[in-house]
């Protein structure tokens, strides 16, 4: 009953958007292969969008005005090489060696761009084949449909989209699927503990959402989820072992307000994820029950050669676990865990790029969840991250193919604190220092 009335909120939704009194207004301009536009005017640093880039990915990926024949396909690589403070006995994946890793990590494929420019339908599509874990599958899939026109004398920008993650829809790089860093070692620890909303739907469900944007200034957009069977995790190539399982749809919403003037741009939001959840896919036991609540900003300033931007988000996440206490999986009925991340970057003539972040978990200690790798049980790490980038064409590419583009990158993260303590957080004598990253990388698009 309850999905009955949560899909047809949204077919509602999407049906007043489909019959709204929209006037034409003229095409916006468009930033990718398709229009002929270089990468630096869409992105400040990919995949950071700017204030263009957020209005071609709102209305579809399809403005045209490039005469390429090109189809809308195209390819990346990632190459790196990963050392950590400490060795990880046994190597952090198979075929690895406890440090000091080369590795060619990935290389997806890519449909980016308008399927109808007529009817407004268009996609970002990846599949991806993770070398590390030699296994290949669907990746970020954001399939829109988007119509344009004016509602109150303003403009409104309303859509869509089939996609397969909570905030892979989001236009600011604040949420989730788009947040720094952009790109991080496969190979390298993480913190265990993180909230529902960011990743743990990621690729294992699927989703629709409707969207609005109204005088540039308004943003609103409400979807469901829902996980796929298992057997339709392996025919999409992800590995569904251990994974749960969504009883029901789950809610999500995104709000929104923006500010352009000159050549700044302000946005300040929320967002969230209310979900019910079978730990394991076991239905026995009931349900866990799962709120994610973000709050969220970013500030840019685009100039003609220097650019700063600055972002945060603050996810406060509260659990009911009914389902895990009864299955030995947690030792707390009510658990709670809260997510911080905050970047600012500065990038000279989109060549040069420099960046340093600020991230924190902390929650309740809650032995079942993680005293497998906390000797104190608490999920609470925290750290800090810089960054060098150097991004030759973010101008245009080489004369043979000039959209192509290329990024060399030197990370290094320093943990404060990991799984629960700054020393001997796993009962051994492991300090979070031993996970302090260095991670170069080469990341090619073609």
């Amino acid at each position: 009953m309850a999905m009955t009335r949560v899909t047809a909120c949204i077919a509602a939704i999407g049906l007043c958007l489909a019959l709204l009194p929209l006037e034409p207004t003229r095409a916006l301009p468009s930033f990718a292969r398709q229009t002929g536009q270089e990468c630096a005017a869409c992105h400040n640093g990919f995949p950071e969008l700017t204030p263009y880039g957020r209005l071609f990915k709102l209305n579809g990926y399809v403005f045209p005005g490039s005469t390429s024949d090109i189809p809308s396909v195209s390819a990346m690589v990632v190459d790196s090489f990963t050392h950590t403070q400490a060795p990880q006995p046994g190597g952090p994946a198979p075929h690895y060696s406890p440090n000091d890793n080369p590795a060619f990590e990935l290389a997806s494929l890519f449909y980016g761009g308008a399927i109808s420019t007529e009817l407004g339908i268009g996609a970002f599509i990846q599949t991806t084949y993770d070398h590390v874990a030699q296994r290949y599958s669907w990746d970020n899939t954001d399939i829109r449909w988007a119509t344009s026109g004016t509602l109150l004398d303003e403009e409104l920008v309303a859509g869509i989209s089939l996609n397969n993650s909570p905030t892979v829809t989001d236009l600011w790089n604040t949420t989730p699927a788009w947040r720094y860093p952009y790109q991080s070692s496969a190979l390298a620890p993480g913190p265990a503990a993180a909230t529902l909303i960011e990743g743990g739907l990621a690729g294992t469900s699927g989703g629709v959402t409707a969207y609005g944007f109204w005088d540039r200034l308004i943003y609103a957009e409400v979807g469901v989820y829902h996980t796929l069977s298992t057997r339709g995790e392996s025919m999409l190539g992800v590995d569904p072992t251990g994974s749960s399982s969504t009883d029901g749809p789950a809610l999500y919403w995104r709000a929104a307000l923006e500010q352009n003037w000159e050549q700044h741009s302000l946005e300040a939001g929320t967002f969230g994820l209310a979900a019910s959840i079978h730990p394991g896919r076991v239905a026995d036991f009931g349900s866990d029950r799962i709120t994610d609540i973000g709050i969220d900003s970013q500030y840019q300033f685009l100039g003609a050669i220097h650019s700063v931007s600055l972002q945060t988000s603050y996810i406060r996440e509260q659990t009911s676990l009914d389902s895990s206490l009864a299955q030995g999986l947690a030792t707390n009925l009510h658990d709670g865990l809260s997510s911080f991340h905050v970047k600012t970057s500065y990038s000279y003539d989109q060549t040069y790029a420099a960046t340093a972040g600020y991230f924190r978990v902390a929650g309740h200690a809650d032995a079942g969840l993680y005293g497998g790798v906390s000797a104190n049980s608490s999920p609470n790490s925290s750290g800090i991250t810089g960054e060098l980038d150097y991004t030759p064409f973010n101008h245009g590419g080489p004369s043979f193919w000039p959209w192509a583009n290329l990024r060399l990158g030197l990370q290094y993260t320093h943990y404060l604190k990991f799984d629960g303590a700054a020393d001997n957080y796993d009962g051994i004598g492991s300090s979070a220092g031993g996970s302090d990253t260095l991670y170069l990388f080469s990341w090619f698009a073609f």
